[in-house]
């Protein structure tokens, strides 16, 4: 379905570096880069404003449905996006652990999982060349996708990255609470009925644990050049 257009679908846990490595991978190829973790962040965002209690499903579900949502470049930062959310930029906003620790429960709802795979589905097409990053790309969302890669790291790792990423934006959260809370979404991600965390059959394994970002990039970005 999507083999003749150069999608590179790139998976992974949190912390993995998949964000970082996707979007520069992106910008090496000359490609699109589409944060789908971005999308369901938004959509966390705008039942909170909302007040929709994370019990009624269907409220959520209709939240979705009526989403006005754009993932543009960033101005500011050519490796970074701007989240549009029915016409406010939230790319901040949506980075907080209120929103992090809450993503789980729109995230796990079927109906709401099905109305994001068509809008990232759609996202692609007529596009040159799209790196996508998320839990479920290569399996669910692209698995006719010709690159995958499944990003991982040892878990103190990836506590430290997302430590770390944190405290660059002056959070107020300690290394203990980011290692509960990283402990708490892999097993969300990878239990939930619809469109688990795991990695594609035929996607190339890439440990960054003791690697940089450049050295993940051009591993990629290599074996990618190297195939056409």
């Amino acid at each position: 379905m999507f083999e003749e257009i150069k999608v590179v679908a790139i998976d992974g846990p949190a912390g993995s570096g998949k964000s970082t490595v996707s979007k520069l991978v992106a910008e090496k190829l000359g490609f699109t880069y589409i944060d789908t973790g971005a999308m369901y962040r938004a959509l966390t965002l705008k039942v909170m404003k909302k007040n929709i209690s994370f019990s009624e499903e269907e409220k959520i579900i209709e939240a979705a449905r009526e989403m006005d949502l754009k993932l543009l470049p960033s101005v500011a930062n050519a490796n970074s996006i701007c989240v549009i959310l029915d016409g406010e930029d939230v790319s901040g906003e949506i980075r907080k652990m209120e929103i992090t620790g809450n993503v789980k429960y729109v995230a796990k709802i079927a109906k709401v999982r099905e109305s994001m795979v068509k809008f990232q589905r759609r996202m692609i097409k007529g596009l040159g060349g799209a790196v996508m990053e998320g839990r479920d790309i290569g399996t669910v969302v692209l698995p006719d996708a010709k690159y995958k890669f499944y990003l991982d790291a040892s878990f103190d790792e990836r506590v430290q990255r997302r430590f770390m990423e944190l405290r660059a934006r002056a959070a107020s959260a300690t290394r203990e609470d980011v290692a509960d809370d990283l402990k708490q979404r892999d097993h969300t991600d990878k239990t939930r009925a619809v469109g688990p965390l795991k990695k594609a059959e035929n996607a190339i394994l890439v440990d960054t644990t003791d690697l940089s970002i450049n050295e993940v990039i051009e591993k990629i970005v290599g074996m990618i050049n190297d195939d056409q």
